[in-house]
């Protein structure tokens, strides 16, 4: 016998769920104001860099400006993803589009790694052959490039943390910041010390610092599109908490996973022996489990070992 309940059965937990679906909302709907705002600043600075780049010479302008453009793009998606996952789910989509988030944030990340290797060869080739650079006016450029960088930051930082889609759009933000401020001071080593050398290796400081962003960005995408337990609830400690309730024998077939960001799910399966206990025992399940973050829950009871039913490789 197997009692299968959702988290949405019990008052407690459904307020709950209620309080953090509201709180998800107004933290997207935020977030698209300021991607909103950022893309268009974006849009301007990647003008200014580009033809300020092709006119100076400059490399690090210019891979300043291909990284404005992978920023004009991720902007562009996370503003269309934001738009996109508060359409309505259906049967076929029962979480509805929550997980394109996670898939723009893969997106992101990759983008940025591939035009961050692009960026460091053409760097080494640079520095084989060093260019004349006009310093003079790739600092003009650097400068304001920095400026509206500043102003996207300030503007994305307070909700950078409402979702992997947000906080990739804010990594190659921020990433553009560094970019601006090697930029600066390489143009003011070529302009005033004539030393070539400082702008692909401006370039590649800032690229190397982007990249380091960009590969935790994609490993935690991959994380939640493979459905790893996040890092933030210890799998064990899940398991011990569940078995220390009372009425409990033994706790198996537990699963943690993320379906988009701020949403986290659990299902796992119970001996408890006694059927007058499985009430209790659901409804401090559900308790237990959402102290942990976790909202969604399914726990199925059982009256008697089941072993030879359930696919032992999906047992952890």
């Amino acid at each position: 016998m197997a009692d299968n309940n959702n988290s949405h059965s019990h008052p407690h937990e459904h307020a709950g769920h209620d309080h953090s679906h509201v709180h998800g909302v107004e933290a997207r709907s935020r977030g698209a104001r300021a991607l909103r705002v950022a893309l268009a600043l974006t849009l301007v600075l990647l003008v200014g860099e580009a033809v300020g780049g092709w006119l100076s010479n400059s490399l690090a302008l210019l891979a300043d400006a291909g990284h404005v453009l992978t920023d004009a793009g991720a902007l562009g998606l996370s503003l269309f993803v934001a738009w996109f996952c508060r359409q309505p789910g259906s049967e076929e989509k029962t979480y509805g589009y929550l997980r394109w988030e996670i898939l723009a944030a893969l997106i992101n990340g990759a983008t940025l790694l591939g035009i961050s290797a692009w960026i460091l060869v053409e760097a080494v080739l640079r520095l084989r052959n060093p260019e004349p650079v006009h310093g003079g006016l790739m600092f003009v450029v650097a400068v304001a490039g920095l400026v509206v960088n500043t102003v996207a930051v300030f503007i994305l930082h307070p909700v950078h943390d409402g979702g992997l889609n947000v906080r990739g759009a804010y990594l190659h933000v921020m990433g553009d910041l560094f970019a601006s401020g090697g930029t600066v001071v390489a143009a003011i080593l070529v302009h005033w010390t004539g030393w070539l050398p400082a702008d692909p290796l401006a370039s590649m400081l800032s690229t190397a610092l982007i990249m380091r962003g960009a590969w935790a960005l994609l490993r935690e995408s991959v994380d939640v599109l493979l459905e790893g337990a996040p890092r933030h609830i210890p799998l064990d400690g899940v398991r011990a908490r569940l078995a220390a309730i009372p009425g409990v024998e033994n706790v198996h077939d537990l699963h943690v996973w993320t379906v988009t960001s701020g949403m986290v799910a659990a299902s796992a399966h119970a001996l408890v022996r006694d059927p007058a206990q499985h009430q209790s025992v659901l409804e401090r399940a559900h308790d237990v489990l959402l102290d942990m973050g976790i909202q969604h829950v399914t726990v199925q009871l059982e009256r008697t070992e089941m072993e030879g039913r359930e696919a032992e490789h999906l047992h952890p």
